[in-house]
């Protein structure tokens, strides 16, 4: 009977800690935002849905939110569609979101015209990894979105699923849009 108590009671207790590791890892910033680079975000280019490169350098001087992201990634799916509600929102505000995929063109293409979004949507495939790490994706998670202000510098990241009113308040908050 002892047994059986101390069995469940350290499995409770692996639970339990694996609970805590988990959200430790997910919710735990390892880097300040204010201490990345966006340098080589800037320098990149991605194909869009036609297969034309785009320089992420046209989009400096706005605001930006980059949601790195792909098609077999539900929450990515998840919140896709507030990302474009945002985007059509606050585009007048010198706000842009972009959708960089780890995906190949093809699919990011087949995805959209299932599922159309307000946003830019480009193919990263394994850089898209690579900037979203140099832009403090330590963990190699998807989604992972940033907020670029229009100076350059990074001011936020997220780990996995945000929603519109979330990106909203610190939006706000960052004083990148009005009421």
């Amino acid at each position: 009977m002892l047994k059986k108590v101390l069995g469940y009671a350290l499995a409770i207790a692996a639970i339990m800690l694996s609970g805590f590791a988990v959200r430790h890892y997910l919710l735990t910033p390892a880097v300040s935002p204010s201490s990345i680079s966006t340098h080589s975000f800037f320098a990149a280019e991605f194909p869009d849905l036609d297969g034309q490169p785009q320089e992420l350098r046209q989009w400096q001087g706005k605001t930006i939110i980059v949601n790195f992201w792909a098609t077999w990634c539900p929450p990515c799916l998840e919140e896709m569609p507030e990302l474009s509600n945002l985007h059509a929102s606050y585009q007048d505000q010198n706000l842009i979101v972009l959708g960089i995929s780890s995906d190949d063109p093809g699919k990011i293409r087949e995805f959209a015209n299932q599922t159309p979004v307000s946003y830019p949507l480009l193919s990263g495939d394994i850089d898209a990894m690579n900037i979203s790490e140099s832009l403090g994706n330590d963990k190699g998670v998807l989604p992972y979105t940033v907020i670029i202000a229009p100076d350059g510098n990074l001011l936020k990241s997220y780990f996995g699923l945000i929603n519109q009113a979330l990106l909203e308040q610190d939006l706000r908050a960052l004083q990148l849009i009005e009421n």
